[in-house]
């Protein structure tokens, strides 16, 4: 006996072994952490700490660094970041910007930063060697100071033009305060951080994420390389005799945003490798320049080209997988030989393991505790589970027992599930989809319907099944039913007596032709004739000549066998007659 599905099944399985039915018990969690996505994965305490309830709370005016509020401001500082390693290059370039327009904007921006430096002092950090945090002030002050970011912050955030005419009373143009003004690009290390928040961060896509950090790392290098790319042109002896000189007279007193559309446009072309000619070096500074920042392109251009490929090759791993996979069990079913049924199957069987990868994910769950896994089972299978007959009326902990080591399985169409006179070492319950359960009878397969009564009381779906096929009418689609009613499935001691309808097997239904089947025909001789299985060969033959008109002697099946026994004949069999 086999059991084969007639259409995509999901299944339950699970092996029938007791456990003991543990205490539910929940750790408790802090009020302050409301998505573990924000939560740094170094927060955590080392095996052998104990930690006590009271452990999360922080000293008086001392903020956790993963506060949602303190993560918010982060955030905007990144904002400010962005303008900061904007204008610190474009104000080397033009002077005019430095001291002019933005001068404003910069200032607000360094006291925003400021406060970010005191803020610093009320923020716990954790300790390295006990995993805890630590939210001592004098701690935490010490940590700071003597930590090399402390006077990087204070350097980048001091404007140091203005206070040189604070203390002196009067504005001095020098080259030296605008080179300080670079010194805001430290803060810079903020948008890496974010960058490495938003790649672990599930909530946000790493395709997405990753190359909106490529485009960022690629537009900030243009700007800065054109940018310091026009300074060399106006801090040269001779405008002329420069890059942007030679095209643009007096460019010195022009328009800034000119200069700047010249700067970007030359940089992306030598980026890209272009490298139209319009615009090119015309001293030996400009020269060595341009070796660097070629040089330097070459590694961005390797950078950017890694990146962009394993982003693409990781979203097309599973393809690869499945093809690969897919090539081994053909070339595995080729070298061996194996039946066509089976081939399809093994290939059937691969597509649909491909296709509800995302839906079983063994190994997501085997990495999980056992309390969570039983918890996802009773989630998913208890309510299926409690409704099959066979689990009707037998305890809850039976029931939430057998979940607990339960399983989802899916079979694709015609494929064997249970083979006959196998021994079973699991049991499956139906979650959708339906099988066909069918017996080998004289080397054939033969669809079960008769079945004894105690074994359809065991299997009401059976039962309801037949009674369905019951329920259809048993006459043929032409000619009288007294010439196509089979009796060859009756029993030996009922013979030549009625039986009812309930008792005796359904006849067979088959098709057939009054041609050889190699013998082309008109397209209605194609299509053949519905007709019961009579009991006899004979009551056969008689019938064919009463469909097509013409007696036959020989009964052939499509590959050409010769019919002999009609307990050979399967359901929806085509037998050519002539």
């Amino acid at each position: 006996m086999a059991t084969e599905t007639r259409s995509p099944l999901t299944l339950l399985s699970s092996e029938a072994r007791a456990s003991p039915v543990p205490l539910l018990y929940r750790r408790r969690s802090s009020h302050d952490v409301n998505n573990l996505a924000t939560v740094s994965s170094s927060l955590l305490p080392a095996f052998g700490t104990v930690v006590g309830e009271g452990s999360l709370q922080l000293r008086k005016y001392i903020i956790a660094p993963y506060d949602r509020r303190y993560r918010w401001w982060q955030t905007f500082l990144v904002v400010l970041v962005v303008y900061s390693a904007w204008s610190s290059p474009f104000e080397l370039a033009f002077k005019k910007v430095g001291t002019g327009a933005l001068l404003p904007l910069d200032l607000a921006v360094d006291a925003i930063f400021a406060i970010d430096i005191v803020l610093t002092f009320f923020v716990a950090y954790l300790d390295k060697s006990t995993y805890l945090l630590v939210d001592d002030h004098k701690k935490i002050a010490v940590r700071y100071v003597t930590h090399l970011g402390f006077p990087m912050d204070i350097a980048s955030t001091l404007p140091f033009q203005t206070l040189h005419r604070i203390f002196n009373g009067k504005s001095h143009e020098n080259q030296l305060f605008r080179f300080l003004n670079l010194l805001r690009l430290w803060r810079l290390r903020r948008v890496s951080e974010l960058f490495t928040r938003l790649e672990k961060d599930t909530r946000f896509s790493y395709f997405w994420a990753r190359s909106f950090k490529l485009i960022c790392v690629t537009a900030f290098t243009v700007h800065s390389a054109g940018c310091f790319y026009f300074w060399l042109a106006t801090h040269y002896k001779t405008p002329a005799n420069t890059w942007i000189g030679a095209h643009v007279s007096h460019f010195e007193n022009r328009s800034i945003w000119l200069g700047y559309t010249y700067s970007i446009y030359w940089s992306i072309v030598t980026l890209t490798t272009v490298g139209y000619g319009d615009l090119h070096a015309e001293n030996t500074g400009e020269k060595i320049f341009n070796i660097f920042y070629m040089l330097f392109n070459i590694g961005l251009t390797a950078y950017l080209i890694g990146n962009m490929t394993n982003l693409v090759v990781h979203s097309a791993v599973q393809t690869f997988a499945m093809r690969d996979t897919i090539n081994e069990v053909l070339h595995y079913a080729s070298k061996n030989r194996l039946p066509e049924r089976l081939k399809e199957q093994m290939l059937a069987h691969v597509q649909l393991k491909f296709k509800t990868a995302e839906l079983q994910q063994e190994e997501v769950l085997e990495g999980l505790p056992k309390a969570i896994r039983s918890s996802i089972t009773q989630h998913l299978f208890h309510g299926l589970v409690e409704k099959t007959y066979l689990f009707q009326g037998v305890s809850e902990d039976l029931i939430i027992q057998l979940v607990s080591d339960m399983k989802a399985e899916y079979f694709p169409p015609k494929v064997d599930i249970i083979l006959q006179n196998e021994i079973p070492t699991d049991f499956y319950v139906i979650a959708s989809g339906a099988v066909d359960v069918m017996i080998y009878r004289n080397g054939t397969e033969q669809y079960l319907k008769g079945l004894k009564k105690e074994m359809l009381e065991e299997i009401p779906s059976v039962t309801e099944l037949l009674d369905d096929f019951n329920s259809e009418q048993i006459a043929s689609i032409e000619g009288p039913q007294h010439d196509e009613t089979p009796d060859y499935g009756r029993d030996a001691n009922t013979k030549g007596t009625a039986s009812t309808p309930s008792s005796c097997p359904l006849p067979l239904r088959i098709i057939i032709h009054g041609h050889h089947p190699d013998e082309k025909t008109a397209d209605d001789d194609k299509m053949g004739k519905i007709i019961h299985l009579p009991g006899s060969l004979e009551d056969l033959l008689s019938l064919a000549e009463k469909k097509f008109g013409k007696r036959g002697s020989t009964v052939l099946v499509e590959d050409g066998s010769e019919v002999e026994d009609l307990r050979a004949i399967r359901e929806n069999d085509r037998l050519f007659i002539f």
